[in-house]
């Protein structure tokens, strides 16, 4: 019998997330579901353990021991105190007009990064980390500084569940922001199309970077956007702009994807290069893989 992957569990799919109701309930189900998978996944190296407990060692007061992990993992773990764990977060998500667009996928790339983005602020919350919320398109639109207390993952999801697209993107902006604004080195998870400048978007993360600050970086794109699949000549509208152009796609596509393939080298050489997180994603696949790479980011930032 084959051990299942985290990625083949149905709770993690975006067409079962997109009919879930309340965020609330979309970001428990991925992460309850995730969480439960990746005991049972073949990934080496990752655990929930690692980010809400550490091993039993002797002299430790046994009432700290966890006997429901005990129980899943016959090892003895002991929940570590909030000093031991606490991380400040910051999620910036992008909620500029092209983000909207949903082509071969069951969410829009807004709603998909909404879940991602709840996903983790529920995730980062079970862990006792202090998490905050940026939305923007050319400027902030909505930011709830970063906090633990009880009750802060509500507002954030609240804020997420009512976002709606916004104007152009300035994905640069933002990122200038906050790192004038950070006193600490904290890690940022930026959710984007990155459909913008490529230049000041680069000069941005590198901005953070070098204040000290962990950037982890998700492109968020269509299957249509990624393979070009139309057919038959047709109009094209940008939706940022309402700029139209006639073209045949069969003729284009060439081209397209020879210039999305030369954008994402550059920013994978480029950012990788600055020591940040780049991952481009699917929005018609599972959510596992971004959350792996923030608890990846996450085990290096301790």
């Amino acid at each position: 019998m084959t051990t299942p992957a985290v990625r083949d569990l149905r709770f993690l799919d975006p067409g079962v997330i997109a009919r879930l109701g309340t965020m609330e309930l979309k970001a428990r189900t991925v992460v309850e579901g995730f969480l439960s998978g990746l005991h049972r996944s073949p990934y080496k190296g990752f655990s929930v353990e690692f980010a809400e407990y550490r091993q039993y060692l002797p002299g430790d007061d046994l009432n700290t021991l966890d006997w429901k992990v005990y129980a899943r993992t016959d090892r003895h773990y002991v929940k570590k105190f909030e000093e031991e764990t606490n991380l400040e977060c910051h999620l910036l998500l992008d909620q500029s007009a092209s983000m909207a667009y949903r082509g071969a996928a069951p969410m829009s790339k807004l709603e998909y990064g909404s879940v991602l983005a709840a996903s983790l602020a529920f995730l980062m919350n079970r862990q006792r980390d202090a998490t905050g919320l940026i939305t923007f398109d050319e400027q902030i639109r909505f930011r709830l500084p970063a906090a633990a207390r009880p009750g802060h993952v509500h507002a954030i999801l609240l804020a997420l569940e009512r976002i709606q697209a916004g104007l152009r993107s300035d994905v640069a902006r933002p990122l200038h922001q906050l790192a004038e604004a950070l006193l600490k080195r904290s890690l940022v998870v930026v959710i984007s199309d990155l459909l913008d400048d490529p230049d000041p978007v680069i000069k941005g993360l590198r901005h953070l970077k070098f204040r000290g600050t962990d950037v982890v970086v998700f492109q968020l794109l269509d299957p249509n956007e990624l393979t070009f699949p139309f057919k038959g000549a047709a109009k094209f509208t940008d939706i940022e702009t309402s700029e139209e152009v006639l073209a045949d796609p069969a003729r284009s596509r060439t081209e397209y994807l020879r210039e999305l393939a030369r954008l994402t080298l550059r920013y994978d050489r480029e950012l990788r290069g600055a020591g940040i997180d780049y991952v481009q994603i699917d929005t018609s696949q599972p959510l596992d893989f971004a959350l792996l790479t923030y608890l990846s980011a996450r085990s290096r930032r301790k």
